[in-house]
């Protein structure tokens, strides 16, 4: 009975033995799986950590540079600062998060050398948002920007400001840069004297100027950057600005091809805003000289202000209709733009385009990109143009409402039938895509 007892206690002694072992080994099996899931993000390689911090709006930036050493080391890198954007807005008008005026200026004492493309979102309308972005601008001494853009996307900011405090910090950039490339100053007061400043310092190294909305520019202030600004590839301006020596300066050896031109044809008040005509040797002249280019226009007009326009052969490419247009014009439109390849129509009224879109269709080889509002179609020619148009639509949208069923074809058949002729699924759109 002793030796059966000493041999259980043996037994037992060995199984507490073998369960200890393996609760430790478990135990440091454990340890190193958790020590290889937590990753050790002070480690990280500091340029993928760069990659993320570029996509931080600056508030999380900064407090993503308090986790560690490391981090910090990358919030200061140079390359992280060459492209920002700043967010500007009150806190009682905007449920939008600003950027703090106090990291901003810390951001530019130390970092004023490396901006290159920068921008200013004004997200409010309130002056103070407009008057602390030029409060910024004008810190930029040290500064050889590249591209500079001014957006707000609630009007009127920038335009609500003393004229001369804008231009002030304006020219700051222009005469410091010395390489602007890319400037983008919509809805501003900018006006020609400091045009003539951006030109002065910026001539050789300018492609990109938009400028729509700028009452305090004449033509003859945009025409002194096109003859200077030789390598000018992309220009927006208003229609007011355009004019037949513009196109021309556009056109003489000196200058590059244009890739892109955006006129934009605005009225506020009905009646009260006289429209000039450009002569057709000048657009001649200025498709000859940049064949490729595409004229963008958009049109915010009312009806009878469309007169002086569509009466001759224009080279527009792509044709935005805002405001209700009239079907003695877009059958003008079908005359006169061989080049066309988008039409968008916001509303016309009652009464059926058919013969119009028919004429489009015949006259408008490169036409690939419609987008109809609030119009009438009969569903028979709206077949008709699509079959005339064939494969190359590549965007078709129609809002359901448009077509009108006839004897031919209800809006069940017509899915089909367009479906058909574009090679590809389609159906009518519920809401407006453009």
């Amino acid at each position: 009975m002793k030796r059966g007892r000493k041999t259980n206690e043996a037994n037992s002694s060995s199984s507490e033995e073998t369960a200890e072992k393996e609760s430790k080994r478990y135990k440091v099996t454990e340890e190193k799986t958790t020590a290889v899931q937590s990753p050790d993000w002070a480690n990280l390689l500091q340029d993928i950590i760069l990659q993320v911090f570029q996509y931080l709006p600056l508030l999380d930036r900064a407090h993503a540079s308090q986790v560690c050493r490391s981090w910090n080391q990358v919030f200061h890198m140079p390359d992280l600062w060459r492209c920002f954007e700043f967010e500007l807005n009150q806190p009682a008008t905007s449920y939008l998060r600003a950027t703090h005026p106090e990291l901003i200026k810390q951001i530019i004492k130390r970092h004023s050398n490396h901006l290159q493309y920068v921008s200013f979102k004004v997200v409010d309308s309130s002056k103070e948002s407009a008057e602390a972005a030029c409060d910024i601008l004008s810190q930029l001494v040290n500064c050889s920007l590249k591209t500079l853009g001014l957006i707000s996307t609630a009007r009127p900011s920038f335009m609500d400001l003393p004229k001369s405090h804008f231009i002030s910090a304006l020219t700051v950039v222009f005469v410091n840069s010395k390489s602007l490339s890319s400037l983008k100053i919509d809805d501003t007061p900018v006006d020609d004297p400091s045009l003539k400043v951006l030109v002065a310092n910026n001539s050789d190294t300018l492609k990109l100027l938009k400028m729509s909305s700028c009452p305090h520019v004449s033509p003859a202030g945009i025409l002194c950057v096109a003859d200077q600004c030789h390598g000018l590839r992309e220009l927006a301006l208003n229609y007011h600005l355009l004019s037949d020596e513009l196109l021309l300066a556009l056109s003489s050896e000196k200058h590059v091809r244009l890739e892109h031109l955006r006129i934009d044809v605005v009225s506020e008040n009905p009646g009260q805003t006289q429209f000039h005509t450009i002569q057709k040797n000048s657009w001649d002249a200025f498709i000859k000289h940049s064949p490729k280019v595409n004229l963008v226009m958009y049109f915010f007009l009312y009806e009878e202000e469309f007169d002086p326009f569509f009466r001759y052969e224009i080279p527009v490419t792509h044709l935005y209709f805002g405001r209700s247009v009239s079907k003695d014009v877009l059958g003008r439109v079908g005359m006169t733009c061989p080049r066309l390849v988008e039409l968008v129509v916001c509303a016309n009224g009652l009464r059926p385009l058919d013969e119009e879109l028919i004429r489009i269709a015949e006259r408008c080889k490169f036409l690939s990109a419609v987008g109809l509002g609030e119009c009438e179609v009969s569903c028979s020619a709206f077949v008709e143009f699509v079959k005339m148009c064939g494969g190359r639509l590549s965007q078709l949208s129609i809002m359901e409402e448009v077509l009108i069923p006839d004897q031919k074809y209800s809006l069940e058949q017509i899915h089909w039938e367009v479906s058909k002729h574009l090679g590809r699924v389609w159906f009518p759109d519920m809401m407006p895509t453009w």
